[in-house]
């Protein structure tokens, strides 16, 4: 029992690892042959693809531990602690989640944990966010430190509610069903929402759909969670290509990110059993509130460690 156990889950990891192997490839394709290295960056070395092999593996397994995309880690360490400009960082995490959400929404797909009818309107809601968001990003991109400002105060949401989630030790709401009731419109408008924050910052969306769909909508949380990675492969697509296509994307960085994010969900899935959701959050969330006090300084000129 335990062999066909073995066998199983093996042969429902093949398409994780085909995805893996192309993105490998890729990355040694773009390292290289210089393509798609954006120049504020420079050439990857070896000592540089270790460490962010080692990020993307961070992000991925906090992703797989309590629900995030993963860019909420990625972004403040590329720019902060290796010197990523933050117009590059924002492009270069979008572009790494889009293959950590087409991972991790297969795994719900296969399940049955995403609802069509809900994807479709957050979907489409959010490409025209992500779509006015990339525009008002090429506005901010200029400017810097109003960026900042700017990414700090977005960072601001997840910190607070992972910080007041965590102290409260507050669980989902436990419902059952296999659709997510609510207005078509309104999940439109939602996706909307969501879809303009993720062209302007980056982020890949989970931080405000999943607690969204759940408390808005009165949604049962596997679909949220099936649902909500399947709504950020359009948003990040759009958003990841648009970014690529201005310069705002270093290649070899964005494919090494998503790598290790891959490999990390894989791990975050197979272990979370084992971790309070709670302690996690608390221990994130005071890390995601000091990531946005960062970046808001930074704007007024007032640098902390």
């Amino acid at each position: 029992m335990a062999g066909q156990q073995s066998s199983s889950w093996w042969k429902s990891q093949i398409p994780t690892l085909v995805l893996l192997v192309i993105i490998v490839a890729l990355a040694i394709w773009s390292i290289v042959s210089g393509i798609g290295v954006a120049p504020q960056v420079g050439r990857m070395t070896a000592a540089r693809g270790i460490v962010l092999a080692i990020v993307g593996l961070g992000a991925g397994l906090l992703g797989g531990l309590i629900g995030t995309g993963g860019c909420s880690v990625m972004l403040p360490v590329i720019h902060f602690w290796m010197g990523y400009a933050a117009p590059i960082a924002v492009g270069t995490t979008l572009f790494a989640v889009i293959f950590t959400a087409v991972s991790g929404a297969y795994g719900h797909l296969l399940r049955r944990n995403v609802d069509l009818r809900a994807f479709l309107w957050l979907g489409g809601g959010g490409i025209l966010g992500v779509l006015l968001g990339s525009w008002l990003f090429t506005l901010l991109s200029a400017h810097a430190k109003l960026l900042g400002l700017v990414l700090g105060v977005i960072f601001l949401w997840p910190a607070i509610r992972m910080v007041y989630e965590g102290i409260v030790q507050r669980a989902l709401p436990a419902r059952e069903g296999n659709v997510i009731p609510g207005a078509g419109w309104g999940m439109g408008l939602f996706g909307f929402i969501v879809g303009i924050a993720t062209g302007v910052a980056g982020l890949g969306g989970g931080y405000a759909l999943v607690p969204g769909i759940i408390y808005l909508f009165q949604a049962p949380v596997y679909i949220t969670m099936g649902t909500s990675l399947a709504t950020m492969i359009p948003l990040a697509v759009v958003g990841g290509a648009i970014k690529l296509a201005q310069g705002f994307v270093d290649l070899p960085t964005g494919l090494v990110l998503a790598a290790g994010t891959i490999i990390g969900a894989q791990i975050g899935a197979a272990i979370i059993k084992r971790f309070k959701p709670a302690t996690l959050k608390l221990i994130f969330g005071l890390y995601f509130l000091y990531v946005a006090v960062k970046f808001i300084t930074g704007y007024f000129g007032i640098a902390i460690w």
